[in-house]
């Protein structure tokens, strides 16, 4: 077996040719379910998110499959455009992999150092793999390890002094070019949770807020304490009285059209950020009078002062500790069931040799069948905590070698 990942991301990619790979909830599923099927995966796991794509794949050994041509199928791209876009991607295995997905976890692959939302991400991915059957045994134990990783990382370390999102860091480039949101009309649309963390944020900031919502059978829609709503449908009327405009849906489709957009009335300039992948809002409205538009590739990372870097150092001798606990489970991993049996037999043949004994003592029968149970257990605590400490002083062959001489002891 063997842990393969490929992805595509901003370092390497554009926005617009992000938007080719990235996979809406529904989509990802989808996904899931015919990556599961090919020939030679046992289990797959798909991160997509405004920034990044990435497929984490366990196969079976000598498995020649090409995850990017995997990709470009399940996408449906038509074959004459898959030599265009391979070289956006980057492929790892093994530990390589494992080591990526340990640092994607804690913020230190993301655009913005640190952010808190990549490690919900990365849960929520493993909890749609799972809920679509197809996360195996070795991806499950990846995952979950990764984000304990990532969770004792934001516990002891302190990557940065900002906020990390990308909305902090949208407000963070527009302070920078002049423009606070303090006292402005803002509209945000999506109340998603993307939308309402930038709602809450812009009214933290001293915006006057109002948040896009579409009614469904369902009921009320709940938005942030002090923003008003307005329904999806009338978003355009109130468009021209804004002075910010934030789209940050997951909808496959524009939120803003240009043709929409092109007949408002504008007499003072307006900001229109979209922070979707895929883009929310139809590049031609940046064009208009009026209107400056930003999208999330023209938000930068956060500057890495000494202080930063000292921190990034120790974030990452944490991962190392943690991945390298991975490595020794992943390296054993089909070892631990003859571990299991040897230590049951272990255990019972100390028992074959103390019953007689037990059974002796001016005990109650009760009694003396409660202790050779505990005594059991204890054996059994014994043998796994000495096998398993082998296993982690020895190497993988030796320790291969030391499980077939003590299975040999307890053969017929």
């Amino acid at each position: 077996m063997a842990i393969q990942m490929i992805g595509i991301d901003h370092t390497k990619a554009v926005i617009d040719i992000r938007t080719i790979f990235s996979f809406t909830k529904k989509r990802s599923a989808e996904a899931l379910k015919l990556i599961k099927e090919e020939k030679g995966i046992r289990g797959c796991v798909l991160i997509s998110t405004c920034n990044r794509m990435e497929l984490y794949v366990s196969t079976e050994e000598g498995y020649e499959g090409d995850l990017y041509e995997l990709l470009c199928r399940v996408k449906e791209l038509p074959e004459g455009l898959w030599p265009e876009y391979r070289e956006y991607f980057s492929f790892r295995e093994e530990k390589e992999a494992a080591s990526h997905l340990f640092r994607l976890a804690a913020g230190l692959e993301s655009r913005i150092l640190g952010e808190d939302q990549i490690i919900t991400q990365v849960k929520d991915a493993l909890a749609m793999a799972r809920e679509n059957y197809a996360a195996d045994n070795v991806l499950e134990v990846l995952f979950r390890m990764a984000v304990t990783a990532a969770k004792r990382v934001k516990t002891e370390v302190v990557l940065t002094g900002a906020s990390h999102s990308v909305i902090h860091q949208a407000l963070a480039t527009l302070k920078e070019k002049g423009f606070s949101v303090k006292g402005r009309k803002c509209m945000v649309i999506g109340n998603g949770a993307m939308g309402k963390l930038t709602a809450s944020t812009l009214l933290s900031e001293g915006a006057d807020v109002t948040v896009t919502v579409r009614q469904y059978r369902s009921g009320i829609v709940d938005i942030p304490l002090g923003c008003r709503r307005i329904d999806y449908g009338e978003r355009m009327g109130y468009f021209p009285a804004c002075d910010l405009v934030v789209s940050a849906t997951a909808s496959p489709n524009f939120t803003l059209k240009e043709e929409n957009v092109r007949p408002v009335d504008l007499d003072h300039d307006l900001i229109v950020v979209d922070l979707a992948v895929p883009r929310d809002v139809e590049p031609g409205v940046g064009k208009l009078r009026h209107i400056r538009l930003y999208d999330i590739d023209d938000f930068h990372v956060d500057a890495r002062n000494e202080q930063v870097i000292e921190n990034l150092k120790k974030a990452e001798a944490i991962l190392e500790e943690q991945r390298k606990e991975f490595d020794s489970w992943y390296e054993c991993r089909d070892m631990v069931p003859r571990i299991q049996k040897l230590k049951k037999e272990a255990a019972e043949d100390l028992l074959a040799r103390l019953v007689k004994i037990v059974h002796a003592l001016p005990m109650e029968t009760e009694q003396q069948e409660t202790l050779l149970k505990d005594v059991e257990q204890a054996a059994e605590k014994s043998v796994n905590k000495m096998l398993f400490g082998l296993r982690d002083t020895v190497c993988p062959e030796t320790f291969e070698e030391c499980i077939e001489g003590l299975e040999k002891t307890y053969e017929g």
